[in-house]
């Protein structure tokens, strides 16, 4: 399953937002480029929709726009 997640990075709550259509907006505490930002991403979807980490991945990564594939 693929989803479409918009990211708004330095956030001071990090959260999920569904839209509906497979589109979430995520709050991250990260900032955009720093190391971390994609494995914060990845454990809040993990917590959000009950998938596991490794099974996470980033297929497109426009800035703040990324397309998730969960295997």
């Amino acid at each position: 399953m693929q989803i479409t997640v918009k990211v708004r990075y330095g956030s001071s709550n990090p959260r999920i937002e569904g839209f509906g259509n497979n589109r979430y907006l995520v709050y991250l505490m990260s900032t955009q480029g720093e190391a971390d930002a994609d494995l914060e991403l990845k454990t809040l979807i993990s917590r959000k929709l009950g998938v596991p980490p490794g099974r996470i991945s980033i297929i497109q990564d426009k800035g703040a726009d990324k397309v998730v594939q969960l295997d």
